[in-house]
């Protein structure tokens, strides 16, 4: 790589230095790390097997859910081996092409569960405020464009954030990024031009896809649980907020996750790094492993389905 005026040209290799300010204790940071990524990679693998063994659960909910369980397993593999190597073999190299393949991938499953979980709202908004249209509206091509949809949109827009890395940013102040992973604002915050336009498009972007959704998720369940509430019956109001309530779960662990990750790393500058780290590191992790364990409890069929495989005795 060629050094001018103190600057790299184009970098080849970058170093990921794990969690800054942790690195004496990244070894036993990493165990708790792998143990939720094994628990991750079981509990979507288990839901999807059962999902594609069971015919009665070949509807829209729960093919949403495997859709859902795919990108959680793909998100959580994109980070953990490389965030492992780091912490246990001190592997903290990285081609620079490859980093920013980690970063589109990372960026591309996050946006694309979040178009996931959209659906899934807008699912429950049909069943329970028009549910005699829902079988009509929610057909398996559709289910099929919505999955391709919300992946493409996720792609082809976080693409062009790679774009406008190697044809706009050259020079880089630093090859060492201060992260355990290829995070967007992370390999921006390196170059030593201007990256006003980098910035302003990564903002642009989560505006579009996660602002996007989040405020159509919102309006989705606020118009279910005007819904609801209007149901004469006091045990349909409780069977159709049942089915709600897992969704839900999923729903704030995300977001909210995502935005005490961002607001730290956007305005918190009087907080320490590591936070910053930990917190970017967690919303990628705990809803691939959560989100099986969320849908394992509250789902009834899947649940049964649980209990028979492990010969466990269902206590409700």
């Amino acid at each position: 790589m060629l050094q001018l005026n103190g600057t790299v040209f184009m970098p080849s290799v970058l170093t990921l230095i794990g969690i800054p300010g942790l690195e004496s204790v990244q070894f036993w940071i990493g165990i708790p790390f792998c143990a939720m990524y094994i628990i991750a990679l079981f509990g979507n693998f288990l839901i999807l097997v059962i999902i594609k063994s069971e015919r009665g659960l070949h509807e829209p909910m729960y093919l949403f859910l495997a859709m859902l369980g795919v990108t959680d397993i793909a998100l959580s593999t994109c980070i953990l081996p490389k965030l492992l190597g780091i912490f246990w073999f001190h592997s903290a190299e990285i081609y620079f092409d490859a980093c920013l393949f980690q970063m589109w991938l990372i960026h591309t499953f996050q946006c694309t569960e979040s178009g996931v979980l959209l659906a899934m709202a807008l699912d429950r908004y049909v069943a329970i405020c028009d549910p005699l249209r829902h079988a009509a509206i929610f057909t398996h091509k559709l289910l099929t464009q919505i999955g391709v949809g919300v992946t493409l949109r996720a792609g082809v827009l976080i693409a062009l954030c790679l774009i406008l890395i190697k044809c706009w940013l050259k020079h880089y102040r630093t090859t060492v990024v201060s992260h355990s992973f290829c995070e967007h604002m992370a390999i921006v915050k390196l170059a030593a031009e201007d990256t006003r336009i980098n910035k302003i498009y990564g903002l642009f972007v989560a505006f579009i896809i996660l602002g996007f959704d989040i405020i159509f998720i919102t309006l989705s369940y606020i118009r279910i649980f005007i819904t609801v509430f209007k149901l004469p019956q006091k045990e349909a109001r409780l069977k159709a907020f049942n089915t709600c309530i897992a969704h839900i779960c999923v729903f704030l662990v995300f977001y909210l996750l995502g935005f005490f990750s961002s607001f730290t790393h956007r305005f918190g500058f009087h907080i320490p790094s590591y936070i910053h780290i930990l917190l970017s590191n967690l919303y990628l992790l705990v809803p691939p492993f959560l989100n099986p364990i969320v849908y394992g409890v509250k789902t009834k069929q899947i649940r049964d389905r649980v209990s028979k495989i492990f010969h466990l005795k269902d206590a409700s």
